[in-house]
């Protein structure tokens, strides 16, 4: 099947790497213009331009930066039928270690970033017309608690409940826009780099006598035993991105290996 998402204009935060550029690549395979927005210029402007997009700069937790992405993308393409909030960054640690700037830091780019992109995008698919489709990156850390991932489970888990209610919002005003979440596990991604030290034996078991890397962490935790990739996580996004969940609003879409099953 080709051409799933044809036609449809998509805003993907965070495109320049990991999960971000997965869900961009994908998409614009499937029909989408892709607009990518991240921090990480270099990069963001080589996805845009390999998969034939758009590239802006984009500080998520700037609202001031969403009113102006927001008005290139209407001036630009004069529509926008997806959003995935995926921009984040996972900070890990001790409650008691955990400073209060990085629990700040964290919130603002995790949770604030996806309230604004909500905010700000919502006008434009309704007055694109056609519904739209809505998909906020969560985690399987917004659905189980996580030793030393206090912080970054606090804010995934807001990201969950924020999205049923935005669902709920408009399914009221029966304005066509579908809103879900998705919830990576393991996934092989540049978020790990800053967490993999921290969390030691998350998954209850005893990890190797070194720092542990994904692949330990995935071995541990996942019941598949393995890691997923972005790969993985673009082809949920995909579907909940096309026509072909025009029935599903508010749902968790765990993509995990198993891992929410222990």
């Amino acid at each position: 099947m080709t051409g799933r998402v044809a036609g449809k204009v998509a805003l993907v935060t965070g495109g320049a790497s990991g999960i971000g550029q997965g869900c961009a690549e994908l998409l614009a395979r499937e029909g989408a213009t892709v607009v990518v927005t991240d921090v990480q210029d270099d990069k963001g402007e080589a996805i845009a331009a390999a998969i034939g997009g758009h590239y802006l700069h984009h500080d998520v937790t700037d609202e001031a930066a969403w009113i102006e992405v927001i008005a290139e993308i209407d001036k630009r393409l004069g529509r926008l039928d997806i959003l995935v909030n995926n921009a984040g960054i996972g900070i890990g640690g001790p409650v008691t270690e955990f400073s209060l700037a990085d629990w700040r830091r964290q919130q603002a780019v995790n949770v604030d970033g996806v309230f604004l992109g909500v905010k700000h995008s919502l006008p434009l698919m309704r007055r694109s017309g056609g519904g739209g489709s809505i998909i906020n990156m969560s985690s399987v850390a917004g659905m189980k608690g996580s030793a030393n991932m206090s912080g970054y489970c606090a804010t995934k888990g807001a990201v969950r409940l924020f999205t049923k209610s935005i669902a709920m919002e408009c399914a009221a005003a029966r304005d066509g826009v579908r809103v879900n979440s998705v919830h990576p596990g393991i996934i092989d991604t540049p978020i790990w780099d800053g967490i993999t030290s921290t969390i030691g034996g998350a998954a209850g078991n005893s990890g190797p006598d070194r720092p542990l890397t994904v692949d330990d962490i995935a071995a541990l935790a996942a019941p598949l035993g393995t890691k997923g990739f972005p790969a993985d996580i673009a082809a949920g996004v995909l579907y909940l991105a096309s026509d072909e969940s025009r029935y599903v609003t508010g749902i968790e879409l765990v993509i995990d290996g198993g891992l929410i099953t222990r």
